[in-house]
């Protein structure tokens, strides 16, 4: 299994967080490295490979490597994991799922919508039920069906999805993070495209959304661009 791009981590003395020059939001009583663990233990989960991260901890002037896999747990980088016990019992549930959704894939890939809208439903349902609504597996179902909105030109089941995978990247990740401002930035895009009598009735939600996930370098400019198109539709 391959591991994913290296972070840097930076532990300060009075217990602030870094990851990637981003501050991290640490609780009052929660342990730093905790937060960092629960960070990339979603970002891990969501992509299915472990992710290597270099921490700095200013507190006990060390600093040390280790990946994250997966399922949360930790291991020093370029460990192998353990084969399992010959005879041991294999759920398949978890490579049913696996299997179904690459198929899903496959046949996104090959624009059968009529495939793969019905199948992407049907796992973002069984994920729910078998992890919840807000597992990293389960969102990436859910990325997955918003693509295949867009490429079936719903742009209003487009819009609401990336609207709250931003805002549940959001909670669970922060501002600063790649998956939160790209899914900003998506349910931006998607809005776009809609019908102005529907961008207007779903343009609350957008921006609600907008004034809690900050998209670096762009919030200026797509909060004027939406605010020109609502200038137009009362004119």
């Amino acid at each position: 299994m391959h591991t994913s791009t290296q972070y840097q981590a930076h532990i300060f003395h009075d217990g602030q967080l870094n990851l990637d020059t981003e501050p991290q939001v640490v609780p009052d009583g929660v342990d730093p490295s905790q937060v960092l663990l629960q960070v990339l233990h979603i970002q891990a989960a969501g992509s299915g490979t472990p992710v290597l991260v270099h921490v700095q901890d200013d507190r006990t002037a060390s600093g040390f490597d280790m990946e994250v896999l997966p399922d949360g747990t930790t291991r020093p980088p370029g460990t192998h994991a353990t084969p399992a016990a010959a005879g041991a019992p294999v759920s398949p549930t978890p490579d049913d799922l696996a299997l179904r959704l690459a198929a899903a894939h496959e046949a996104g890939r090959a624009h059968d919508l009529e495939t793969a809208i019905p199948a992407a439903d049907a796992l973002i349902q069984e994920f729910t039920v078998r992890f919840g609504e807000t597992a990293p597996r389960t969102l990436k179902v859910a990325q997955f069906r918003a693509d295949l909105a867009v490429l079936e030109g719903d742009y209003a089941y487009a819009t609401a999805s990336w609207t709250w995978l931003a805002l549940t990247w959001y909670d669970g990740l922060g501002p600063g993070m790649r998956l939160t401002q790209v899914a900003a930035c998506n349910a931006a895009w998607t809005w776009m495209q809609l019908p102005l009598d529907e961008a207007v009735t779903s343009a609350p939600d957008l921006l609600s959304m907008l004034s809690e996930v900050t998209t670096p370098d762009r919030a200026q400019s797509i909060r004027a661009q939406i605010q020109e198109r609502l200038l137009r539709a009362t004119t």
